[in-house]
């Protein structure tokens, strides 16, 4: 049986920096789905402009982008990494998903709640 020599405070961070780790990962492949279902929607609906009545489905999706962009942003803040303009090349993020990064969605209102 090994017995680790390493300081307990040393095993700690390790298993922190892992959990960071796995968290980051988590968040970008959030993103990634996020982006490929808003894509997704637009190629589907590129041949004429997207109608009126698919705007509420259309907001819905880049506001679900715009969370997914700010909790991986948050996530990589959190390891150190600043920068978020890579993240934005990166993943090729469009500028109305960038502008509504972390904004929450109205909390819906369900019938015989006050």
């Amino acid at each position: 049986m090994s017995r680790d020599l390493r300081p307990p405070v040393d095993i700690l961070h390790y298993e922190i920096v892992q959990e960071q780790a796995s968290a980051l990962g988590r968040m970008g492949r959030a993103l990634e789905q996020a982006l490929a279902r808003l894509r997704e929607f637009d190629a589907a609906h590129a041949a004429a402009e997207t109608a009126a009545s698919m705007q509420p489905a259309r907001r819905k999706l880049v506001l679900e982008a715009g969370q997914a962009l700010w909790m991986f942003v948050v996530q990589r803040e959190a390891t150190g990494l600043r920068d978020s303009r890579h993240i934005m090349r990166t993943y090729n993020v469009p500028g109305e998903v960038q502008r509504c990064m972390g904004l929450a969605p109205a909390p819906s209102s369900r019938p015989g709640r006050s």
